[in-house]
């Protein structure tokens, strides 16, 4: 059916209207709110893609209108956050360089259109991963208050846009791709997948920041075995 042809770009359509809300969101002050439209939008990030696979539909227009939502949704939203969060705690005009996170993360999307090494890996922190990261922090607010001495200061906010430039990085990652199932070629990312499951089960939203560090350092060891 055609219809299923334009599946993947209405999806990534979804993906931008779950950021152009969340921003409404996060300027009224409903963090958590926003922080539920990145999870859902990175579902339909990753879901456009294998839709995709699926129809059998690819070409650069799908790939331009990906970056375009993702820069919104995964850079501004955000960024966003981080402002709301760093005004919360009345920190004035430096707020404003968590702004930082929405230009790293464009020139993220526009280096990754064109750099023609990361078909298969990526080279520097995908930008819905670091959206991810920020979005726990109201999550964990409002779900697992415990943990409000942790992340509620001047240090975690500065260390939230620094680690954003990790997405700029020619730090080499591996994909989340599977071209087969077996265990011995694969061996990295299921142990990664056990890993990131057992995290959240007993961390819950906690567990995402460890989860995205995780992520960088067995890609690291991976590279250098």
């Amino acid at each position: 059916m055609k219809i299923l042809k334009h599946l993947p770009n209405a999806m990534t359509c979804g993906n931008l209207l779950c950021g152009c809300i969340g921003l409404v969101m996060a300027f009224r002050g409903h963090l958590e709110l926003a922080s539920w439209l990145i999870g859902l939008a990175a579902v339909l990030d990753f879901g456009d893609g294998f839709v995709a696979r699926m129809v059998n539909v690819s070409g650069p227009f799908g790939k331009e209108l990906d970056s375009l939502a993702d820069v919104v949704t995964f850079g501004v939203l955000p960024a966003a956050i981080v402002f709301q969060l760093c005004w919360f705690q009345q920190l004035g005009a430096i707020s404003y360089g968590a702004f930082l996170i929405a230009v790293l993360s464009a020139l993220r999307l526009a280096n990754f259109n064109i750099d023609t090494r990361q078909s298969e890996s990526f080279i520097g922190l995908p930008v819905p991963a670091n959206a991810m990261l920020i979005a726990a922090f109201p999550l964990m607010g409002r779900y697992q208050p415990q943990f409000d001495a942790v992340w509620q200061n001047d240090i975690a906010l500065g260390m939230m846009v620094a680690f954003s430039f990790m997405l700029v990085s020619d730090v080499p990652l591996f994909a989340l791709k599977f071209k087969s199932f077996g265990w011995a070629a694969n061996q990295t990312k299921f142990l990664f997948l056990i890993a990131s499951v057992l995290l959240l089960l007993f961390l819950q939203f906690a567990a995402i920041p460890l989860i995205v560090l995780l992520y960088i350092i067995v890609s690291l060891i991976s590279k250098n075995n």
